[in-house]
């Protein structure tokens, strides 16, 4: 049993190891008044001890700044909860201010609480230093990847924050920290002037990469290159620094790697603001950089992407600045892109398009359409040529130009080319067996010249002829211009041999390519398809110009002393068909006697001289 003395004893040692005791304490009742406070507590705030009784706890340590830690310290003072830890800055009278760890908990029996306050500003410091060491780039000193997307992040919750609550004004975006819970009006203060306010809901991104900086690093050395992306980083930073628009403080400037930068405009304006700050940054990178001694100009490409933040990511923001870079690398570079909604949905589609596609050739998706060739002199039909269309489960019916150059990238032209060879010379056999009285017709089809590389085309035709019976002069090989012209080695072999077998070899696009005419003499060429741009020249009959024609009659007089036939392409007035007939041209392909169309559609024109639709 403990006697009254021993307790007695007892608390005078507790007084005694509270008043002596590093730590700064305090003993608070249940309304929250210092009843007693230690020495150091009082040198903590500057003051002497007997001074702090009597006051309110919460005031001295700043606890009633913010709803969630003034409910969490009432908690505790009526017996709720057990403990209760926050962190606050405090100002101590002498102006200088430091960082405190306050731990509130109950005294056993007593209905008191014990405050205590820990001075944590050396182990703050030293993790600043440490953040800042690990979110800032060596060379440039700049904020590095890690950085960036933080404050990307934060900046992009803070807008959501200002959606919910319809605060855009007041909404302040938070770091993310190691350390101890955020919640004081100091550090709320602290966010808003580092962070920024998100007045306006809208977000940008500069995103930029030097042009050609490998040469500068395999030419100079990494030294040099260094010295130049820390003279880059300068130049941006001023520029963000300097930005008419900003409001506090300027923009995150922020290496991402290699040569890569980012400037974050967190409260921006419009696209107007953005473009100004590319076109500024163009310009400060133009001006020579002289690195002790060495003298280098570089150039930049920038991708641009300006929005409302409210409904966008992260991700999705860097992913459309990426593509908005590659924009502007690709359109030339040294110079700015902004970012095109439309464009990033067809390049989009295109992708989905080229994932697809070759997969697509063995789901039998693609189907074949034919547009007639007609003879000028009685309109009858000669010959047809045969169109692709893609059947995209998702897209529709796709024309060839929306994957053809697609499939010439990945190679799937090859098995694509195959398919539409057979598909049509099957066909046009067909029509010939179901037509015996009538003149067969032949059937042009589009070569690649990546089918001539990539596969062995002559055996191909010749398998296909085979399989299919069609004789070789009713099947017409068609390739651009700048394709034929060009063309030695295998691709001029394949075609002689293609000739010599029978088949019939057309250039397309006549007029558009090398128009190297005294080459054109020398290939195994029968048919000349004069480009639709020619003849477009005869539509105003009012007001035509008469070097349009002479130039297509110079073509068709050319041609006939070559013993080569001509068709020209884009007929589509009676009056284009009847000036291109008095010029001497053969055959005419066009809109004026029929688009492409169905096999069985084809299989009633023949034998009869179709009507202009």
């Amino acid at each position: 049993m403990i006697t009254a003395d021993r307790r007695a004893a007892e608390l005078r040692d507790y007084r005694a190891a509270f008043r002596a005791a590093q730590l700064a304490m305090a003993v608070v009742d249940q309304d929250g008044i210092v009843v007693t406070a230690n020495d150091s507590f009082g040198a903590l705030l500057g003051t002497e001890a007997g001074a702090l009784r009597a006051q309110a706890a919460a005031d001295l340590v700043d606890l009633a700044s913010d709803g969630r830690t003034w409910h969490a310290y009432r908690e505790v003072l009526r017996g709720r909860r057990s403990r209760f830890r926050c962190t606050r800055r405090l100002k101590h009278p002498d102006g200088r201010s430091l960082w405190a760890e306050v731990t509130v908990s109950p005294v056993p029996d007593s209905r008191r609480v014990l405050l205590s306050v820990a001075d944590i500003s050396d182990r703050r410091e030293l993790h600043a230093r440490l953040r800042h060491l690990q979110m800032h780039d060596p060379v440039t000193r700049l904020p590095n990847r890690a950085l960036f997307f933080e404050r990307l992040s934060a900046a992009l919750e803070a807008a959501a924050q200002d959606a919910v609550h319809g605060t855009a004004t007041d909404a302040v975006a938070y770091p993310a920290t190691d350390g101890p819970p955020v919640g004081s009006s100091y550090e709320s203060h602290e966010s808003h002037e580092s962070y920024g306010y998100g007045r306006t809901g809208r977000i940008g991104l500069c995103y930029l990469d030097l042009d050609g900086f490998k040469a500068v690093n395999d030419t100079l050395g990494h030294r040099v290159g260094d010295r130049l992306l820390a003279a880059v980083a300068a130049r941006l930073t001023e520029c963000a620094d300097s930005d008419g628009y900003t409001r506090s403080g300027g923009h995150l400037v922020a290496r991402l790697g290699g040569d890569e930068f980012a400037i974050l405009v967190e409260d921006s304006t419009g696209t107007e603001q953005l473009a100004d700050l590319a076109r500024s940054v163009l310009r400060a990178l133009q001006l020579p950089f002289d690195l002790g001694g060495q003298r280098l100009s570089v150039s930049a490409s920038i991708g641009v992407v300006e929005r409302t933040a409210q409904g966008t990511t992260a991700t999705a923001l860097m992913q459309d600045a990426d593509t908005t870079l590659y924009w502007a690398k690709a359109d030339g570079k040294a110079r700015w892109t902004l970012f095109d909604p439309e464009r990033n949905a067809h390049r989009m589609t295109r992708q989905a398009l080229s994932s697809t596609l070759r997969p697509a050739v063995e789901r039998g998706e693609f189907g074949l359409e034919y547009q007639p060739l007609v003879d000028l002199t009685d309109g009858a039909v000669r010959g047809v040529e045969a169109l692709v269309r893609w059947n995209h489960p998702q897209f529709g019916s796709l024309p060839p130009n929306r994957f053809i150059a697609i499939a010439e990238e990945d190679g799937s032209i090859v098995e694509l080319g195959r398919w539409v060879l057979r598909t049509a010379c099957r066909q046009a056999r067909q029509w010939q067996k179901d037509h015996p009285r009538e003149r067969p017709i032949f059937v042009s089809v589009n070569v690649a010249v990546r089918q001539v590389w990539d596969s062995d085309l002559v055996a191909d035709v010749a398998g296909i002829l085979a399989e299919t019976g069609l004789a070789p002069h009713l099947l017409q090989l068609e390739l651009t211009e700048s394709a034929v012209m060009g063309s030695a080695g295998r691709p001029l072999q394949a075609l002689q041999a293609l000739s010599d077998m029978g088949v019939r070899i057309a250039i397309d696009d006549f007029g558009t390519g090398y128009s190297n005419l005294a080459y054109l003499s020398r290939l195994p060429v029968s048919v000349l398809k004069l480009d639709g741009s020619f003849v477009r020249g005869f539509q105003d009959e009012e007001h035509a110009n008469p070097a349009d024609e002479l130039i297509v009659e110079a073509l068709v007089q050319l041609a006939h002393r070559l013993g080569l036939t001509v068709t020209a392409e884009c007929v589509e007035t009676s009056g284009q068909a009847a000036r291109l007939r008095r010029i001497g041209c053969d055959t005419g392909q066009g809109w004026l006697y029929s688009r492409a169309v169905a096999p069985d559609r084809i299989s009633a024109l023949i034998g009869t001289a179709p009507q202009p639709v």
